[in-house]
């Protein structure tokens, strides 16, 4: 298998620029983003301040407040040279000024939205090929956010109603933009409730390890297969590898599934996992998060 020299940022959705624009509310209660660090972390990867960054907002139907968000918020950090792509259908992804922007440039963002937009619109466009060609051969990094995120991999949930997602059939799959191939990534994972979600997805594909993005929380994964947990929230890995029963292919849809001996793991800041080994790590960043003890 090719290693790719790239990396993947993928992050859980609200990674804290002070407002959820998909929703127009206002959330405060993760105000020490940037000291956590998803976007400057981000920013350290692709090299540092000076270093351009194009900002895809495809998913999104506020694309421009979006944008401007994105501007505002890299901004605090010290960047300045960040390109917006409001790429709206697929004649967009085919222009040449475009592609040339992503040949170019030291990293992309895929902002929060609609994942099936994504893979709607580029799928099969020479944007997306460029792409996926920078991230095979050069150390070039693909963040992206909640839908961003939820596109990275072959296998890509779409849709889903979390209170029904212990029903069969209630967990809809298609194809993302397939930068890995071996992962499921679910966002918004912990405050939407989305765990049943993910394990009939999981189960219905049992060879992909599941990823449960929290918000303000992301998985940093370089080679293909290393990730390291980053932000203040959890990581839930799901793997279905060692899954004994499932009835998953024997009832009708609209039927509760079953499913015996799914693994879970829990990850915090600095924690890891690698994929093709299936294996906790324990410290696979330069710092975990500190073991809390009783204060008297």
């Amino acid at each position: 298998m090719r290693i790719p020299k790239g990396k993947l940022i993928a992050i859980g959705g609200a990674e804290d620029k002070g407002t959820d624009l998909e929703k127009g509310e206002f959330h405060r209660n993760n105000l020490n983003f940037f000291e956590l660090g998803i976007l400057r972390r981000i920013v350290e990867e692709i090299g540092g301040i000076h270093s351009r960054i194009e900002v895809v907002t495809t998913a999104s139907t506020i694309p421009y407040e979006v944008g401007e968000n994105y501007l505002n918020a890299f901004g605090k950090i010290g960047c300045t040279d960040i390109g917006l792509l409001h790429i709206r259908n697929r004649e967009d992804a085919m222009r040449a000024d475009y592609v040339e922007r992503i040949r170019t440039c030291a990293g992309v963002m895929f902002s929060g939205g609609n994942q099936l937009r994504l893979s709607a619109i580029f799928g099969g466009t020479v944007f997306l090929k460029t792409i996926h060609e920078r991230y095979q051969s050069e150390s070039f990094v693909i963040a992206g956010t909640s839908a961003g995120a939820m596109a990275m991999s072959n296998t890509m949930i779409y849709e889903g109603n979390a209170t029904r997602a212990h029903l069969k059939g209630e967990v809809k799959i298609t194809t993302g933009l397939a930068f890995m191939d071996n992962v499921i990534f679910d966002s918004h994972f912990e405050k939407r409730g989305r765990f049943a979600r993910l394990a009939q997805a999981v189960a219905a594909n049992p060879s992909c390890i599941g990823i449960g993005l929290g918000e303000d929380t992301g998985m940093l994964i370089t080679q293909g297969n290393r990730m390291e947990a980053i932000g203040s929230g959890p990581v839930i890995i799901v793997d279905g590898h060692d899954i004994r029963h499932s009835n998953m292919a024997d009832i009708p849809e609209g039927n509760p599934i079953t499913i015996e001996n799914l693994k879970v793991h829990f990850c915090a800041k600095g924690n890891g996992y690698l994929v093709e080994e299936r294996t906790f790590v324990e410290q696979m960043g330069a710092s975990t998060t500190p073991v809390m003890t009783d204060v008297y």
